[in-house]
C-alpha cells in the first residue's frame, strides 16, 4: 500500500525532548536504559530474565484467566496467556485511559505498534516469545478526559456525575449516548457493525472496565492482544512491599525530584511533565480515589475523615493492598513489577514523564524498560492525494501552520516573485559604502546611517508583506481549496490522530482499516507515517 514518511522533528508537532530522544542526544542517555533498536533487545531480555520475579508468572496467568472469564477469547490470545507461564516469554506493553468508544485514533496506533513490535521481536529472537499487552487505566479518575469522542465534527458525550476510579463506573446514561450516535449513522453494513459494537460493549455490561475489555478484545483478539486490568487484589499483592516502602520512606519523591533538577540543568529548555509528591499513592475504595497525606506521623486521606497511625496504615496495606493506587509517578513501576516487560510504547507526553523515573527504578532495583514512541499516522484517501497534487502541495507542507502554508502556496503559484531578498541585498550593499564613508567622520553620522538602513529594510519588508497579502486576495479560490483540504486532514489545526475517532473510517472501510494499520505500521522506524487507505 502506498506510504510516505516524514521525520518526527519535521512535523512541528513533537516536543524538543522527544525529537532529541529520537536523535539519541548524548546528554539524555542517563535518563533511559537502552534505546529501542532491534539489536538492543538482547541485553534487555537478559536483564529482565534475571530481575523479574519468576513466582509472579503463575499469579499473572491466574489473574488474566479470571479477567477473561466472561469473554470470547481467541485461540491466539489464549496461547499468549499460557506462554506467560514460561521464563522465555516476555511482554511489550502499552496502556491507555478507558476512553469512550476508544476515543482518538492514536488509541489504535498504540495497540498496533505493540502487536507489530512483538512480531518483529519473534522474528529476530525466535527462541523467545513476546506477548502484546494492553494495560487498561481502570484506576484513573479523570472522567472528563474520557467521557466523549468526536464524530463528524461533533462531540458525542456521556454526561453524568462521577467519582472514584473510572473503571468501576456503572454505565448509566450510555443508552442515550448510543441513541445520539446511532442517529448519525447511515444504513450500511459497516454502520450496523458499529452500532452493534457500541451496544454490546456499553449496553450489555455493568461497568466501564468490562465494557472497555469487551470492546478492545472484540477489535484485537484476532491479533493475540492480551488485556490486563491492574486494579486487582492478586496483582496488588505483588506490589505490596513497594507500597509500604513508598508510604514510609518516600523514596520516589527524593529520586524523581533530583532527576527533575538534572533535566532542568540540561542545555535544552525541556518541560517537566510531572512533579512527585511526598507520597505518590491514592487510597482507593468505592467512589473514592484520593491522595494519601502524612503529617507528623499521622496518615490521612485527602478530603475524608480517614486517619491512621504508621502501624495502622501498614496493617491496612497488608490486609488490603488493592486499596492503594499508584499515581503517574508509580504506576509505571507497578506495571514493570507485575509484567515480564521489555518495552513500553507510548506517546510523546508519556515518554517524557517516563524519562523522569529511571532513578527511582534503580533505587527499587526494578529493570527500567525500553521506551518506544508509538507510531503516528495521517490517514489519506486517493481523492485527497489527487487534490494535493493538483494544488502542488506536498505532504510535508500540510504540517505547516495554516498561515505559513497559505504564504508558501501563494509564493509558489504567483506569477510575480514575492521575495524582496535581492532588493534587500542590494540595499545593504549600498549601505556598506555609506558605512565606509561614516568611518571618515564622527560616530553620530554612523548612527544615522544605521538608523536609515533599519528603516529602509523594514520598509521593504512591509512592501513584501503587502504584496503577499494582495496576491493572497487574488488567489483566494485556490487558497480556500488548500485550507479546506488541510482542515480535513488536520481538524482544528491538530493532528488527525488526536481528534478523530476510528468510527469515521470504519464506516467507509470496515475492519479493513485495522488490517491496513497492522500491515503498514513499523514501530521501530521512528518516522511519521502518511498512509493511503483508498484501496481497503
Amino acid at each position: 500500500m502506498p506510504t510516505h514518511y516524514i521525520p518526527f522533528k519535521d512535523t512541528n508537532y513533537f516536543s524538543s525532548l522527544i525529537c532529541d530522544y529520537l536523535d539519541e542526544r548524548e546528554y539524555l542517555k542517563p535518563f533511559y536504559n537502552r534505546f529501542p533498536k532491534l539489536e538492543n533487545f538482547e541485553k534487555q531480555i537478559e536483564e529482565k530474565q534475571i530481575n523479574y520475579n519468576k513466582n509472579h508468572r503463575s499469579d499473572l496467568v491466574k489473574v488474566l484467566m479470571q479477567q477473561y472469564e466472561n469473554l470470547s477469547i481467541s485461540s491466539i490470545t489464549l496461547t499468549n496467556i499460557d506462554l506467560l507461564k514460561h521464563g522465555t516469554t516476555f511482554t511489550v506493553t502499552t496502556g491507555h485511559q478507558l476512553n469512550l468508544f476508544t476515543g482518538p485514533l492514536y488509541f489504535f496506533y498504540k495497540i498496533v505498534s505493540t502487536i507489530n513490535l512483538c512480531k518483529e521481536l519473534k522474528a529476530a529472537y525466535p527462541h523467545f516469545n513476546f506477548v502484546p499487552i494492553f494495560w487498561m487505566a481502570t484506576e484513573d479518575h479523570d472522567f472528563e478526559e474520557i467521557n466523549f469522542f468526536n464524530f463528524k465534527g461533533k462531540k458525542v458525550q456521556w454526561n453524568r456525575k462521577a467519582s472514584g476510579a473510572v473503571g468501576e463506573l456503572d454505565l448509566k446514561g450510555l443508552d442515550h449516548v448510543y441513541e445520539v450516535f446511532a442517529a448519525q449513522l447511515d444504513k450500511s453494513e459497516n454502520a450496523k457493525s458499529l452500532k452493534k459494537l457500541f451496544q454490546q460493549a456499553y449496553l450489555d455490561h455493568d461497568n466501564l472496565t468490562e465494557a472497555t475489555r469487551f470492546l478492545v478484545n472484540k477489535l484485537f483478539s484476532v491479533y493475540g492482544l492480551v488485556i490486563l486490568d491492574g486494579n486487582d487484589p492478586i496483582l496488588k499483592k505483588m506490589y505490596l512491599p513497594y507500597i509500604a516502602q513508598e508510604l514510609i520512606e518516600q523514596t520516589a519523591f527524593e529520586k524523581v525530584s533530583k532527576t527533575n533538577q538534572a533535566i532542568n540543568a540540561l542545555p535544552s529548555n525541556y518541560k517537566i511533565q510531572v512533579n512527585p509528591r511526598e507520597i505518590n499513592l491514592f487510597y482507593l475504595n468505592k467512589n473514592l480515589r484520593e491522595r494519601i497525606l502524612e503529617n507528623e506521623g499521622v496518615y490521612s486521606v485527602l478530603d475524608t475523615d480517614i486517619r491512621w497511625t504508621k502501624d495502622e496504615l501498614l496493617t491496612e496495606v497488608n490486609e488490603h493492598p488493592e486499596r492503594f493506587s499508584p499515581n503517574v509517578i508509580l504506576r509505571p513501576m507497578y506495571q514493570e513489577i507485575v509484567l515480564p516487560n521489555l518495552c513500553y510504547i507510548g506517546g510523546g507526553g508519556e515518554l517524557a514523564y517516563w524519562l523522569q523515573l529511571k532513578s527511582n527504578f534503580e533505587a527499587q532495583e526494578v529493570t527500567f524498560p525500553m521506551l518506544l514512541l508509538r507510531n503516528s499516522v495521517l490517514l489519506v484517501t486517493e481523492k485527497q492525494k489527487e487534490k494535493l497534487s493538483k494544488l502542488n502541495v506536498s505532504f510535508a507542507d500540510l504540517f505547516l501552520n495554516q498561515n505559513d502554508l497559505m504564504s508558501k502556496v501563494t509564493k509558489s503559484i504567483s506569477d510575480i516573485k514575492i521575495d524582496f531578498t535581492p532588493q534587500k541585498e542590494h540595499l545593504q550593499k549600498q549601505f556598506e559604502d555609506l558605512y565606509d564613508l561614516a568611518e571618515q567622520t564622527d560616530k553620530s553620522f554612523r548612527g544615522a546611517v544605521a538608523a536609515q538602513e533599519v528603516k529602509q529594510i523594514k520598509g521593504l519588508e512591509n512592501l513584501e508583506k503587502r504584496l503577499l497579502k494582495a496576491q493572497k486576495r487574488k488567489m483566494e479560490d485556490v487558497l480556500e481549496r488548500v485550507k479546506t483540504l488541510q482542515d480535513e486532514l488536520f481538524p482544528r489545526q491538530s493532528l488527525q490522530e488526536r481528534y478523530l475517532n476510528i468510527s469515521e473510517f470504519y464506516l467507509e472501510y470496515g475492519e479493513g482499516i485495522i488490517q491496513s494499520l497492522i500491515e503498514n505500521l513499523e514501530p521501530l522506524k521512528a518516522e511519521f507515517l502518511i498512509l493511503d487507505i483508498s484501496n481497503q
